[in-house]
């Protein structure tokens, strides 16, 4: 009788278990899970987990759809090292193509520079020799001008390639000419006679364009070139731009 209740009390005292394991197992699980973070802390790394297999999916899909796009990019690397190993002849072509300034003028020698451009940096007597005289008023020289010592004309020259996009008859700066160039720039030829061009034509460097004449505007100056150049639409003065005679 004793020995039937020491083994009903053994088995009250002992923990219930199923298929071997500790009855007590499911209460901690749920002890876990009651905790406020765990939830989150699931949450987020199975967000990563599966951005992470997104973007490899992804990344090798995109591979597997575009076959060409890993091609592309190695042409286009050999194309890149080809026009910078062997790629000599079109670079000189490039070069080639652009221009310094020149003289407006058949023989720069024989010119000289009787009115200079106006610059505002400049001191005050280069500002006195820089402004054009018409009637009572005083002008800042936007340009320059070209003469011969003889005051006889001169053969006027383009000195850049360009289009030529303005000829008319101004009752100040007589005939002028204008030609539109690449980079933004532009040159004016003024005080012009027989001119042998018209709008729209493409002229290149060293084209003869014109001759040297007179105008109203700088009649104290007989036979003459007033030259300008602008860049970006603005005047700046052109012997910056022409070379050393």
């Amino acid at each position: 009788m004793n020995e039937q209740n020491n083994k009903k009390t053994i088995q009250e005292e002992t923990p219930k278990t199923t298929q071997g394991v500790p009855a007590a197992q499911p209460s901690s699980w749920r002890k876990a899970m009651s905790k406020r973070w765990v939830f989150p802390a699931v949450y987020i790394a199975a967000a990563g987990i599966i951005l992470t297999l997104v973007w490899v999916y992804q990344g090798t899909g995109d591979k597997a759809l575009n076959p060409d796009s890993a091609k592309e990019v190695v042409e286009t690397g050999a194309a890149s090292t080809e026009g910078t190993t062997t790629g000599g002849e079109e670079s000189v072509e490039v070069v080639a193509k652009s221009e310094n300034f020149v003289w407006p003028v058949s023989t720069p020698s024989e010119i000289s520079v009787v009115k200079p451009f106006y610059d505002n940096e400049a001191s005050s007597e280069e500002h006195e020799a820089a402004m054009v005289q018409y009637n009572d008023t005083f002008i800042p020289n936007t340009g320059v001008d070209l003469a011969r010592g003889d005051n006889k004309t001169f053969e006027v020259k383009a000195a850049l390639s360009g289009k030529v996009t303005r000829v008319e008859q101004n009752p100040l700066t007589g005939q002028v000419v204008e030609i539109t160039h690449g980079d933004n720039l532009k040159t004016v030829y003024q005080s012009l006679a027989d001119v042998k061009v018209k709008q729209d034509d493409e002229v290149k460097q060293g084209d003869a364009i014109a001759s040297a004449g007179v105008s109203e505007l700088g009649k104290n100056l007989g036979n003459h070139l007033h030259f300008e150049v602008y860049e970006d639409g603005q005047p700046v003065n052109p012997q910056g731009y022409l070379p050393e005679k």
